[in-house]
């Protein structure tokens, strides 16, 4: 399993398994679709690297489709759904407020994202392509193009596992887990504000309003609801 130069073996006369195509056809088109939808989706500041990854990916599918590097394209499909099978459900739990769920799962996620992008891809697929191909074929235009696309995932890896990294550390040491690529959903709901709404602003503060025990609430407070917080996971396409 672990011996990735099998992946060489045979090439180019590696049998195509119906198992394997429908697999291969079934993540080019949900990357595709990911495309389609990136524009109607939640504006957030890793967008530019969404697409990128999503561009990517489908030139990845596609070329090691028509290249008959079949074995290690689906090494690399696997190694991104690993994580992906855990990010899914920990957004299902945070949206039903199932938030101990979805901490226990974000963790899991977060540990199995870093390994399996940061270990295990750059030692055995990126080697494996860069390196040990070369004892093996003479490099080709097709290479490069590979290669080069492998690495621009794996830079994107190492974006993401940053930005994983510090929310974890702020869910450690300060008991709060928010998606550090956008602000919050309030802002995102405050970019969607009524004209009527803008205009009140500007012309002052609105008043305050007496609750039921004589106290104010103010509509500028935030309120924190027992720490829950946001949480939206670094590959909405891989």
């Amino acid at each position: 399993m672990w011996d990735f130069r099998e992946c060489w073996t045979g090439y180019p006369q590696q049998p195509l398994k119906p198992s394997i195509y429908v697999y291969y056809i079934t993540q080019l088109s949900f990357y595709i679709s990911l495309v389609i939808t990136l524009p109607f989706d939640v504006k957030r500041k890793d967008q530019k690297m969404q697409i990128i990854h999503h561009v990517a990916t489908i030139f990845l599918i596609s070329f090691s489709y028509c290249a008959n590097y079949i074995r290690i394209g689906t090494l690399v499909i696997i190694i991104h759904d690993v994580s992906d099978c855990i990010q899914e459900p920990a957004k299902m739990f945070h949206y039903l407020k199932r938030h101990k769920i979805r901490d226990t799962l974000f963790i899991v996620f977060s540990v199995v994202f870093l390994f399996s992008r940061l270990v295990i891809f750059p030692n055995k697929v990126l080697y494996n392509t860069y390196y040990y191909y070369m004892e093996l074929y003479q490099p080709f235009l097709g290479y490069y193009l590979m290669n080069g696309s492998l690495m621009i995932l794996q830079l994107l890896h190492i974006f993401w596992s940053y930005l994983i990294v510090r929310m974890l550390c702020r869910f450690f040491f300060c008991g709060t887990m928010e998606d550090l690529r956008s602000e919050s959903e309030d802002s995102e709901k405050g970019e969607e504000e009524m004209p009527q709404e803008k205009e009140d602003k500007k012309n002052g503060p609105v008043p305050s309003s007496p609750n039921s025990g004589g106290s104010y609430i103010s509509k500028d407070t935030p309120l924190q609801l027992n720490g829950s917080s946001h949480l939206s996971g670094p590959t909405d396409s891989q």
